[in-house]
């Protein structure tokens, strides 16, 4: 497969692989990393082998970025907000902002396979057969951690 090749097969889903990457490693250097060292293995990998390139792809993500939460090398990363504008005038935007924050960070302490599904599915929005296969999970166990997840969201939520 030359580059030009490679290149239009994964430009639909390589954001997503950076997101989950990102969600799960929480430091933009670490999940650019990541999403690096997944596409250099596409692409030596037989993509035509797979049903799927993309739901390949975010296995290998998510297996990746499990193995470096497991070596230690993020322990001693701290959480960076820079997605939002702090120039923000209007207090709606402010509130806003608040709230995703602190949404966010609800999801973040998270148990990390409800953290998982929540970014697949409200995130990236994946379907659950597709969330089943990258997870290898039933269906039904995902849509129940999901429920869960909401659940406590919408509790440390109202809180607030």
């Amino acid at each position: 497969m030359n580059q030009q090749e490679f290149v239009t097969l994964i430009k639909p889903f390589k954001d997503k692989l950076f997101r989950l990457a990102k969600r799960m490693l929480v430091s933009t250097e670490e999940a650019e990393d990541a999403t690096q060292e997944v596409l250099l293995k596409l692409w030596k990998a037989d993509t035509k082998a797979f049903k799927s390139v993309e739901a390949m792809a975010m296995t290998m993500t998510k297996n990746y970025c499990l193995d470096q939460l497991k070596s230690k090398r993020s322990t001693n990363l701290s959480l960076v907000h820079t997605n939002y504008s702090d120039n923000s005038f209007l207090e709606k935007q402010i509130v806003d902002r608040d709230n995703l924050s602190f949404v966010e960070k609800i999801i973040n302490t998270l148990p990390e396979q409800q953290k998982m599904i929540v970014q697949l599915r409200e995130i990236e929005e994946y379907e659950f057969a597709e969330i089943a296969k990258i997870l290898d999970m039933n269906e039904t166990a995902i849509r129940v951690s999901l429920s869960r997840a909401r659940k406590t969201i919408k509790e440390k939520f109202s809180q607030l």
